[in-house]
This record gives structure tokens, C-alpha cells and sequence, in this order.
């Protein structure tokens, strides 16, 4: 209490000492107030900072959303004539569908139980180089592994041709489930082909992209124009997905699996990895038609038959061919690496030393017709 040396009565000692309580809470008052104001002072100070950022964020997504845009376009809109772009490319990626659904349709209509493979050659390319440049674009992505550039080919080939399989049946009147599986395909780890790779993917690079690359650890080739990445192709080891394809066959479903091979995956004790490569698609579509017990393996390529001396006028077309005969011509050279000698090879896998099973490697038809092209027995 204050002292100003004044004799006061005890009603004026009262209203002095309420005068004094209220005068301290106003002081209580006017310094909370004041710590207000800089809090206050404060969120206004980080409102204007987050502002500011969520503009400079806006302005560079602005910048990225253009540059996407015109990526794009470069997909979209390029000249057809320019075949090496990434637009012409694409264009030639998507499924067609109406001769191969055709066809299929007849063999389900003739009763036989299909299971569908493919190759990814193309898509997967395409996949990855649109990858690479999504990355190049927003570098706080990081880049599609291999592996998973199969699985998205697997998915988008695959949703593409169980629909366009689905309405053909439909269509007919016949109603028979399409399933796609996503089908993971073992590797060996010691395989020769990861030492050696040779299948060149992606799009062409500069000498100083190409040297960033071999410091991740991929390998790199030099060809006309630049250097493109090259990535291995071990040989198909076991089929991770096997239980479910033949499930779905044995419910009368067509079902369509180990698309461009299957993903390539290495075994490490109850863990997956994926593995840098690509699979021979007609090694695994083999591997494929051993692991279902098939009675038949077709394999479809771009002429109606093997051949002998295949593009000379010699030429002379195969109608039937034993196993021992396909061994010796593979022996001899005939067929060409990358082309014909991995179907022929795929062949002699399945049918080993089976008196029953058979290979037909023929052109499509418009039918379920399995006696044009090369029928391969024991």
C-alpha cells in the first residue's frame, strides 16, 4: 500500500486499497495485452512468410505444369514422318486389338482353354524414357527402376487387351472371365547376361547424361547420334505367380500373364527385388506353358513360318520339324539371336521330351486355325 504521509480514515484506506487492486489489474491487463500484440505480430509476420512461399511454389508449379505441357506435346504432336521421336513411338505402342481378339475369340468359341502372353518390347521403352524425362522435370522424383516400368507395361497392355478380349466374347454371346495377372518371373543373380547385357532401352543420351549414368551404376552403349542405356536379359527361372494363373485357368478363365516376360525380380530369403533387365518373352511364355502342363505352345511372330536360309533366294520355308532338326539348325546358325533362335529355343524347353506336346510358330490368322505355319514335335 502507498504512503503519502496522510492520516486517512478507515473509508478512505478502503476505496485506496480498491483504487490499488484495480490499478494492478489494469497493469496485469495492458502487459497481456502487449504479449498479444507480438504473438499477434508474430503470426502475421509467418501468414506473410507461408504466403509468400505458397506463391513461389504456385509460380514454379506454373513453370513445371508448362514444361510438362510441352513434353506432351512433344508426345502427342510430333510428325509422324520423325519415327525416331518419343511421339512416334507411342503411336505405335497400343494394342491392336482387332484381328488378335478375333482370333482369340475363335479358339475360346472351338472350346480350347487359353492363357494369354505378350511382349512389352515398345511400352516398356516408352515407359521408361517418359520416366526418365518426368524425372529430369521434377529431380525430387526419383527414377522408375526397370522392374517397375514391366509392371506398368504388364498393367497397361494388359487392361487393354482383357477389355478388348472381354467385348469380343461378349459380343459372340460368350461369357468367359478375362484376368490379368501381374506376373513376377525369378532371375538368376549370376547369370551370365548381367556381366554381358546387350537389350538397349530408353531414349539416346549425351556423353555427359551417359557418364552420370554409369556413375548410378547402369551400363551404357554407344550408338549413332549418342550412348543409350543397356540393360541384361537373364533367362527365366521360376514363375512367382504360378499358383494363381493356374487357379484362374482351372476356373475356365482366359487369363492373360508373364507380359514381356514377366517382371524381373531376384529371390533374396522371403523378400522380392527387383532386378535391372528384361526377360525373353518367348522363353518365359515357354516357361509359361511347361508350368501350366499346356498341351500346345503357339508363338506368333511377324512371318507365317520358320525358315532355312531365311531372307536369301534360298529361302525355303519349314511346314514340320522335329526337335532333333530344330536343334541341328540352331547349331548350324539358321535362325537369327533376338529374332526366330529364341522362339525355336523356347520350343525345345517345352516340349523336352514329351511324345505329346507340340509348338506351332506361325503369323496371326483370322481364325483358330493350327496347322498354317511351323508345327515343331519330338
Amino acid at each position: 500500500m502507498y504512503n503519502f504521509g496522510v492520516v486517512m480514515t478507515e473509508e478512505e484506506k478502503k476505496l485506496l486499497n480498491t483504487f490499488e487492486t484495480r490499478l494492478r489489474h489494469l497493469l496485469y491487463l495492458h502487459d497481456e495485452l502487449k504479449r498479444e500484440n507480438v504473438e499477434l505480430k508474430k503470426l502475421l509476420d509467418f501468414e506473410k512468410l507461408k504466403n509468400e512461399k505458397i506463391q513461389g511454389v504456385q509460380a514454379g508449379n506454373m513453370e513445371r505444369e508448362q514444361e510438362t505441357k510441352e513434353f506432351l506435346k512433344q508426345f502427342y504432336e510430333s510428325p509422324e514422318a520423325e519415327e525416331d521421336t518419343i511421339a512416334a513411338k507411342l503411336k505405335r505402342t497400343f494394342v491392336p486389338k482387332g484381328k488378335m481378339t478375333k482370333a482369340i475369340a475363335d479358339f475360346v468359341k472351338e472350346d480350347y482353354q487359353i492363357i494369354i502372353s505378350h511382349s512389352n518390347g515398345p511400352q516398356v521403352g516408352m515407359i521408361h524414357t517418359a520416366m526418365s524425362e518426368f524425372c529430369k522435370i521434377y529431380p525430387e522424383y526419383t527414377a522408375t527402376p526397370m522392374s517397375v516400368c514391366s509392371a506398368m507395361s504388364q498393367g497397361y497392355i494388359g487392361y487393354d487387351l482383357q477389355n478388348a478380349i472381354r467385348t469380343e466374347l461378349l459380343n459372340r454371346g460368350i461369357y468367359k472371365p478375362v484376368a490379368t495377372v501381374l506376373t513376377q518371373m525369378t532371375v538368376d543373380p549370376y547369370d551370365d547376361a548381367f556381366y554381358h547385357p546387350t537389350k538397349i532401352i530408353g531414349r539416346i543420351m549425351s556423353a555427359e547424361e551417359a557418364e552420370a549414368e554409369e556413375k548410378k551404376g547402369n551400363h551404357v552403349v554407344e550408338v549413332e547420334g549418342g550412348y543409350r542405356r543397356i540393360v541384361a536379359a537373364p533367362k527365366p527361372m521360376e514363375i512367382v505367380e504360378i499358383d494363381t494363373i493356374r487357379a484362374l485357368a482351372d476356373a475356365d478363365q482366359v487369363v492373360i500373364a508373364c507380359g514381356g516376360g514377366g517382371i524381373p525380380v531376384l529371390a533374396q530369403e522371403n523378400r522380392l527385388k527387383g532386378a535391372s533387365a528384361v526377360i525373353e518373352k518367348d522363353l518365359a511364355a515357354g516357361k509359361l506353358a511347361e508350368a501350366v502342363d499346356a498341351d500346345m505352345l503357339v508363338i506368333l511372330t511377324g512371318v507365317e513360318k520358320v525358315c532355312l536360309e531365311y531372307g536369301t533366294a534360298s529361302e525355303q520355308p519349314i511346314d514340320h520339324m522335329t526337335t532333333a532338326q530344330a536343334k541341328k539348325y540352331m547349331e548350324e546358325g539358321q535362325f537369327g539371336e533376338g529374332t526366330m533362335k529364341p522362339k525355336v529355343e523356347a520350343a525345345l524347353n517345352f516340349i523336352g521330351n514329351s511324345a505329346v506336346k507340340s509348338v506351332l510358330i506361325t503369323k496371326l490368322g483370322s481364325g483358330a486355325d493350327l496347322e498354317d505355319g511351323t508345327v515343331i514335335k519330338k
